[in-house]
């Protein structure tokens, strides 16, 4: 009787090893690459999104901004501040400004990298 339950046991044991090294075998051809949704936006605009400027601190580089979503950082439409990737961005607008705008995340802060000026 103990010969037939180590039998069993083991027998169950390499059924769940073999099922388990078959699993990861199959998934080994994945790809696992995580990419954001392609837009469907073309040319120099793809990446930027709409937004207001509601305040700036140009000693900080801190701008905040009323935006749409931000697709590629998996962000919702909100009011916010951001730091800029550089100083020289938050400079250049002004309260009430509508812009354009590229946030990423760098070093996991959401950063501002690019922003225009939108066409009144």
């Amino acid at each position: 009787m103990k010969r037939f339950l180590m039998l069993a046991a083991l027998s169950c044991a390499t059924g769940a090893y073999a099922s388990y090294a078959l699993a990861g075998d199959s998934m080994s051809t994945m790809s696992m690459a995580m990419n954001p949704p392609p837009s469907s936006k073309t040319g120099s605009d793809a990446a930027l999104t709409r937004a207001e400027v509601v305040d700036v601190d140009a000693a900080t580089g801190m701008v905040t901004l009323k935006h749409g979503e931000l697709a590629n950082i998996g962000m919702p439409a909100m009011t916010m501040a951001y730091r800029t990737k550089d100083t020289m961005l938050a400079k250049r607008v002004h309260a009430g400004e509508k812009v354009r705008v590229r946030v990423e995340n760098i070093k996991g802060t959401p950063t501002i990298v690019a922003m225009v000026k939108a066409a009144s």
